[in-house]
């Protein structure tokens, strides 16, 4: 009697390109179709009454973009961030049909690496814990296991970012 694997531990992840990032010791990809760009970590203006996770917004080039720490959206121990942090500026869909730009801080940029569908291995079963919501999949590359990121489950897990234009006092 033969019985078919789960459909949740059927991979999400997609082969494509993937530009892959660390925080600590783990390594991430994100979907390169999605990144927008890469820019070095530059002053932050806070928002009253965020989550802590996210760190404030930034002006880029007119646009202001709210950013999110990874670390503390992953509940990772804090640290100071290093020289080579940067924040990665990802466009993702909202659910108005429309777009969004949302920044992510990450410890290092690696490299963009292609991924064939051999490379890509479904997300464990931990049993219930911890919850897996954010994984699309593992890659398995050089030797190490990068995690795969559903960007749009991360960024977007709370509903959309509302970043008061006017804030009230």
């Amino acid at each position: 009697m033969t019985t078919s694997p789960p459909s949740s531990n059927l991979s999400l992840a997609k082969a494509g390109r993937y530009l892959t990032f660390s925080l600590g010791a783990e390594s991430f990809g994100l979907p390169v179709l999605n990144v927008r760009e890469i820019i070095r970590l530059c002053p932050i203006t806070p928002v009253p009454r965020m989550p802590e996770y996210i760190k404030g917004v930034i002006n880029l080039r007119g646009t202001v973009i709210p950013v999110l720490d990874l670390r503390a959206k992953f509940q990772m121990p804090g640290t100071a961030y290093g020289e080579r942090a940067c924040i990665i500026v990802v466009q993702l869909r909202n659910p108005a049909g429309g777009s969004t730009l949302i920044g992510a801080i990450v410890d290092t940029v690696e490299e963009v690496v292609q991924l064939g569908q051999a490379h890509i291995e479904a997300t464990p079963d931990f049993g219930g814990l911890p919850s897996t919501q954010f994984i699309l999949g593992l890659a398995t590359l050089n030797g190490g296991v990068k995690t795969l990121l559903d960007i749009e489950k991360i960024f977007l897990e709370d509903g959309p970012i509302d970043i008061p234009s006017n804030p009230k006092t």
